[in-house]
Order: structure tokens, then sequence, then C-alpha cells
């Protein structure tokens, strides 16, 4: 995990000048390894990881951790953004396994073709122009008519294999990609991010950036 981490980071700050991320189509799972319903959700979500175009990321919540088994990825923060979520798509709660789709719609995701589908009409996210200088690194192009944030994701790129010890799929071994570690909000564009705090950049892709509108 930290020589991952530490990769990502010297990439990112050996980035010179100025750069476009290329369109991405960001999907978030939320799911739980206390969840009967996820596995499936989970495997759609491993199959489409490594796709050059979409940024697929893999949320552990924590309300289903009463029901005999702890989650080892959860975190009361990914907790949190779900039910954000769930406020900003006028739904009256949550559940898993849910996906979100750049931000604006949902599906549950354990259909695999209802997903493929739900991803051929998804129209790709354009990332903002970074410059990188002696001060830090700055994001250009914010939109302008609407106020944007900045995060940076921190995931795990690698197959994560966790065996289930109790609970709804206790005697099952849940293999994981792209789990999430942590989310921090790095501020508002076009003010430059602060010196230290590098944008990952990890299998082609800018791991770097959610845009919230």
């Amino acid at each position: 995990m930290k020589a991952i981490l530490r990769a990502c980071i010297l990439l990112s700050l050996l980035l010179p000048g100025s750069a476009h991320a290329a369109p991405l189509t960001v999907v978030e799972l939320y799911q739980s390894q206390g969840c009967s319903s996820c596995p499936p959700a989970i495997a759609n979500i491993n199959a489409i990881a490594d796709k050059p175009d979409i940024l697929a990321l893999t949320f552990a919540v924590t309300y289903w951790d009463r029901l005999g088994w702890k989650d080892t990825f959860a975190s009361p923060a990914f907790t949190a953004r779900q039910y954000d979520y769930a406020h900003g798509l006028g739904h009256g709660g949550v559940y898993t396994p849910q996906v979100i789709l750049n931000g604006r719609a949902d599906l549950v995701g354990a259909n695999r073709a209802e997903l493929d589908s739900a991803l051929a009409h998804a129209v790709p996210l354009a990332g903002p122009a970074l410059s990188q200088t002696s001060r830090g690194i700055s994001v250009d192009g914010a939109p302008a008519k609407s106020a944007a944030d900045v995060w940076l994701v921190r995931y795990d790129p690698r197959t994560l294999n966790v065996a289930i010890g109790a609970g709804e799929n206790g005697g099952v071994t849940i293999a994981h990609r792209n789990v999430v570690r942590s989310l921090v909000r790095l501020g508002v564009p076009p003010a430059p991010i602060r010196p230290g705090a590098p944008l990952f950049w990890c299998r082609r892709k800018m791991a770097a950036r959610s845009w919230r509108r």
C-alpha cells in the first residue's frame, strides 16, 4: 500500500508544466461486506476498473456493520457522502449496492447489463487544466457560473481479497478493486492547491479529482 501511494506521488511531482485530464466517467460504488446483495455489484465494478475512460471507485459504508461483520474498509465519511447523494438525488434514504454515475444518477449496479447500458449513455466528465509551479499545483478552467470543490481521492488499485468471517456473507471471500482509502477536500479553484498536497496520477488516470456542482 505505501509503495503504491509513494509511486503515485512521485509521478505527480514530476509532472511538468500543465496538462488536461482525459474525459472520464466517474463510477462510485457504495457497498458493504456485510450485505448479501453486494458481491455481484462489486464484481461488476472490478470488471470495469481497468477501462481507461472510467474512474471506478469502491466506497465501503458502515451501517451494515451491525449485521455481524464489520467491513474492513468502511468509514463514516463514506457513509455520510452516500447520504449527501441521497439528499441531492431526492431519495428518502440510502441502500446497497448503489452505483453513482458522474454524481448525477444512480442505479443498483448488481445487474451487469443495466450497468453497461447506463455507462453507454453517460457523458464523460472533462477535467480542468492542471499547472505545476514552484508554489504548488493550480487548477485552471473551473466553472464560471457555479461553485465546484476539488477532492483528492486516494484508492488502492490492487485486487484485495477479504475472507468474510461472519454475517450475511460469512464464509465467502470477496475480491475488491479500487478501494477508496481517503477522500479529502482540497479547496475551491482557481486558488492554488497548497504545496505538499500532490495530485495522484495512477494507471493513466488522474485519480485526484471529483467535481461536485
